[in-house]
């Protein structure tokens, strides 16, 4: 019998039985995977973003939808209360750009290890490939679990910490959504959000692979600007993704997409007429190659034949020959890159 049954040995898991295990509660983790803190050992590139160095008004400013709901949360274990927690396992941590905390060792695995370790030191135990197929209820009292194997559990409390629906192969899958609606939960169709993004045409997918740093993603419906931000994205066969692409998508509407355009500045540091004085310049120390060859000091090479067609200039045109309606129009579509949105893609 224990006082505390855990469903998920994620990161809300590995912490919240680590936090009733110190109050001297006998707790039991049962996870599905083959270890515990599996999607924890590949958020943040494998580097683990595990918060941010800020306040908690500051994190409630930075949530698209419904900010309050997680107020509670941020009172009761700050930013700061977590990095105490990490340096206090011994995983020292740093603070990036954007106030993004990480280990030092730039390493997930040292996260997850500090989780399990907290873990086992307060006595919790964790049982691997158990995966809890049903609650076990007593009219309204949940009185344990029954796992996939038959076996059945009791406990005096059950806590579902199973995650979401986002990277199933991690063993998100949705079924703590099955297991709250046993408990008669009321369970609404879990929509996407900080995910990659469909784009109309070919320009994208001819981009494929390029990374893209330090530019500026406003996204806009109508006359309303509903992200803009600074940073890296990417561009693949579907469209665009990266850091910036999958914050922006959070403050997105999958069914008004029509509507709403991505506009990327290519080079913010620079006002429009800067750049023009740049592109002049560069066109006046070799006013007889090809466009196409001096740009490379400007744009990723996979880039100019994009920017030279929306342009409207050949690429084999010499730089002398370059009229200013033409300049101007480089300018723009460096400045004001533009892409429509036709998707957002799937939980995957």
């Amino acid at each position: 019998m224990y006082d505390l049954l855990i469903a998920g040995g994620g990161a809300a898991g590995l912490f919240a039985a680590v936090t009733a295990a110190r109050r001297g509660k006998r707790v039991l983790i049962c996870d599905a995977n083959d270890r515990p803190g599996h999607k924890l050992s590949i958020t943040g590139k494998g580097r683990c973003n595990l918060t941010n160095n800020c306040d908690p008004d500051t994190l409630m400013q930075n949530i698209p939808r419904n900010p309050r709901f997680l107020y509670s949360a941020f009172s009761r274990c700050s930013p700061q209360d977590v990095m105490a927690f990490f340096e206090a396992e011994g995983v020292p941590l740093k603070t990036e750009r954007g106030r993004r905390v990480f280990p030092q060792s730039d390493k997930a695995q040292d996260i997850v290890r500090a989780l399990v370790s907290a873990a086992e030191r307060a006595g919790v135990e964790i049982r691997i490939g158990a995966s809890v197929r049903r609650l076990v209820l007593d009219g309204d009292i949940c009185t344990g679990v029954q796992l996939a194997d038959g076996t059945e559990l009791s406990a005096d409390a059950v806590l579902l910490a199973t995650g979401g629906m986002s990277y199933p192969r991690t063993g998100s899958r949705g079924g703590g959504y099955r297991l709250a609606e046993q408990a008669g939960h009321t369970v609404t169709t879990p929509q996407p959000s900080l995910i990659p993004l469909e784009t109309a045409g070919s320009d994208a997918q001819e981009m494929q692979g390029l990374s893209l740093k330090n530019v500026t993603l406003t996204v806009t419906r109508g006359k309303k600007v509903l992200f803009t931000e600074m940073g890296e994205m990417l561009f693949t066969h579907f469209g665009v993704s990266g850091p910036l692409v999958l914050s922006a998508s959070a403050r997105m509407d999958a069914d008004k997409l029509a509507d709403t355009l991505l506009t990327v500045d290519l080079k913010p540091a620079l006002s429009p007429e800067q750049l023009d004085a740049r592109i002049l310049r560069d066109f006046a120390e070799v006013p007889n190659r090809a466009v196409s060859n001096i740009l490379r000091s400007l744009l990723p090479a996979s880039m100019i034949p994009v920017m030279l067609r929306r342009a409207g200039i050949p690429p084999e045109k010499k730089a002398h020959d370059i009229t200013k309606a033409e300049r101007l129009a480089l300018c723009g579509a460096v400045k004001k890159f533009t892409l429509q949105p036709t998707a957002m893609r799937p939980i995957t």
